[in-house]
């Protein structure tokens, strides 16, 4: 049996963290794992920089509330669904996934959680397992699923060099060039006939 396997941030919705840089008028946030492939690094920047600004979950959850999926992709994701098992597997958080899961119609996601004091300061960060994606790919693999996956970062490269086949999708020239040897496609479109074809 075949499972896909997708990103969720910059495939499915926008960037959280940029969405929120650019609501809270803090420009240096809009880093990502597009940018920086150590994610307990950029974690940990992200949290004091948070935390230098007086900042916590529920201005965070504010943005979140008035993101909305990307363009198509819930009729994408839907379409997906209607030929294939897909789980969203993401190091994001459950603080901030649920509103998001709602307007996506509730796919399955595997994700990180947040260690959040009672004030709302976030302190901390917990990872469900280390290297997630990939540790996910390979557990799944070991009970007898194939896998194919596509997303769009640093932290998406092991998930999807893992599988029977793997797709970036709207990444970086700079991830292009460094993995060419990865298809790199566009729209959804594209996406969904690579993810059938595979």
């Amino acid at each position: 049996m075949k499972l896909i396997c997708l990103d969720l941030e910059g495939v499915l919705v926008p960037e959280i963290w940029v969405a929120f840089a650019e609501a809270s008028k803090i420009p240096e946030l809009k880093k990502t794992t597009r940018d920086e492939p150590d994610y307990d690094k950029l974690m940990r920047w992200r949290l004091s920089v948070l935390k230098e600004h007086g900042l916590g979950l529920k201005e965070i959850q504010e943005t979140i509330a008035s993101i909305d999926p990307l363009p198509g992709a819930k009729e994408f994701l839907d379409e997906l669904r209607s030929f294939a098992q897909v789980i969203i597997i993401s190091d994001t958080f459950t603080e901030f996934a649920q509103p998001l899961m709602k307007k996506l119609g509730w796919p399955t996601i595997f994700c990180n959680s947040l260690v959040v004091a009672e004030d709302g300061e976030i302190t901390d960060y917990k990872m469900r397992v280390e290297n997630s994606k990939l540790t996910t790919v390979r557990a799944l693999q070991s009970i007898g699923f194939e896998t194919v996956a596509s997303g769009d970062s640093y932290n998406d490269l092991g998930m999807i060099l893992a599988g029977k086949s793997g797709f970036l999708f709207r990444t970086t020239e700079q991830i292009k060039t460094d993995y060419p040897q990865i298809p790199a496609l566009e729209t959804y479109e594209e996406l969904l006939n690579a993810l059938k074809e595979a």
